[in-house]
């Protein structure tokens, strides 16, 4: 057991399994007490089952841990309220909430149905909206605390998980949003955009040049929420942890920008825009076509 923890109080949702259970196990043997959340559904969001959580649980407490189970659905408000609930009345005070919990329905924008698209954002962007909700309030309150979402590289844009890939996107924007609205009370909000060996990452259909195990993900986790990380003012901020690499994103700004005299007109736009705004190369299109050359060529493509 370590102290990098020591005496916070944290929420994980989606800690049933893969890298939430990873962030929980961490957390816990860094000397929090851990509220261990998770619905318990496949990640086509098959039928729910409490065991997994309370099996997490029951590993925290072999290891002279500290833990209590939450098997509720973050995509209602009710549900993200209870986990902050459970660990007021359990535990007394809430530090940090980390928000995994996700699940996947892959499709073709054009073959998309709302079937399809609804439960993937209700899980992954509201489920982080319910839980920060009731977390920021309390951390008000407390003047501390630290939010943590996941993301996705893929908040770039995919090819067949639009539904996933506009709400990884979304997360970015809350988690920024809470970063700017909550630092006056001394609360800290990033976001982790992790690469590893899980139960979504077998299905991906390339060879993954960089990737790690969960517990990277959560060595990462568990510094971000230390008092270290709060120390260093580290808040807004995305990070990728694959294996041995650990990297930042940058923050959304303008690259160029061109003014004219009197009104926009359609035709001076087009003698203006291309030649001096111009436009910002999307590296996962670039990706997009070598993929496509290397399976032309019969090779199994890299990412």
């Amino acid at each position: 057991m370590g102290n990098f923890l020591d005496g916070k109080v944290v929420a994980v949702t989606g800690a049933g399994r893969g890298i939430g259970r990873a962030v929980a196990l961490a957390c816990a043997a860094e000397g929090a007490q851990v509220v261990v959340n998770d619905y318990g559904v496949s990640i086509e969001g098959g039928e729910p089952s409490s065991e997994v959580a309370e099996a997490v649980v029951k590993e925290i407490a072999a290891a002279g841990g500290e833990a209590v189970a939450v098997a509720d659905d973050v995509s209602a408000m009710a549900g993200g309220q209870r986990i902050v609930d459970t660990a007021l009345e359990r535990y007394g005070r809430l530090d940090g909430v980390v928000c995994v919990a996700g699940i996947l329905r892959e499709r073709m924008l054009f073959n998309m149905s709302e079937e399809e698209w609804d439960p993937v954002v209700a899980t992954h962007l509201k489920g982080t909206f319910t839980v920060f909700r009731a977390a920021s309030a309390v951390m008000r309150r407390q003047r501390s605390g630290t939010l943590i979402g996941f993301t996705s590289g893929n908040h770039q844009g995919s090819v067949a998980q639009a539904n996933y890939a506009s709400a990884k996107g979304g997360i970015i924007s809350l988690v920024r949003s809470a970063a700017l609205g909550l630092h006056k009370y001394g609360v800290t909000a990033n976001c982790v955009a992790p690469v590893a060996r899980t139960r979504m990452s077998a299905n991906v259909p390339m060879e993954l040049k960089e990737i790690g195990e969960p517990e990277d993900v959560a060595a990462l986790v568990v510094y971000l929420l230390s008092e270290r990380a709060h120390a260093e003012r580290i808040t807004g901020q995305v990070y990728t942890i694959a294996g041995p690499k650990i990297a930042v994103w940058a923050q959304p700004r303008e690259l160029r920008a061109g003014y004219t005299e009197g009104a926009w007109t359609p035709e001076k736009i087009a003698d203006f825009l291309p030649g001096t705004v111009g436009t910002d190369p999307m590296p996962m299109l670039a990706q997009l076509e070598a993929m496509a050359r290397a399976a032309a060529d019969g090779q199994r493509p890299n990412a």
